[in-house]
């Protein structure tokens, strides 16, 4: 799940990025406070790649999602990428953990056919 879910989390620093510098052009925002805010979320969806298998992680997460679609009110072609993007998270998460799994059961079905194998010498 670490993987696929930090492999969302990357493509929306970048986006985050270049939503910045689209904002960059509204006029009743400053560039303090559009890099202030754009620069704070980069730095929370790539802080989250380490943390997105801890408790609380995947929640965070979400939480960017939600403040990445409603970035769409500044700059509307974020309401589109925000909700790909939380289509990319959900899917990560889903699928991730399903990788997971499987990776355990395969883990398991291994050591298990290596204990039953005699030894020979």
């Amino acid at each position: 799940m670490r993987t696929l879910c930090s492999s969302t989390l990357i493509g929306e620093f970048f986006v985050i990025g270049f939503a910045g510098l689209v904002a960059m052009k509204d006029p009743d925002l400053t560039t303090s406070t559009v890099w202030t805010v754009s620069g704070i979320a980069m730095f929370l969806s790539v802080a989250l790649c380490g943390v997105v298998t801890r408790p609380g992680g995947i929640a965070l997460g979400w939480a960017l999602q939600i403040a990445l679609i409603a970035s769409g009110f500044v700059v509307p072609s974020m309401f589109f990428l925000g909700a790909i993007f939380a289509a990319l998270w959900w899917a990560s998460v889903h699928y991730g953990r399903k990788i997971d799994e499987a990776k355990a059961r395969f883990a398991a079905q291994a050591a298990q056919a290596g204990s039953t194998t005699p030894d020979v010498a």
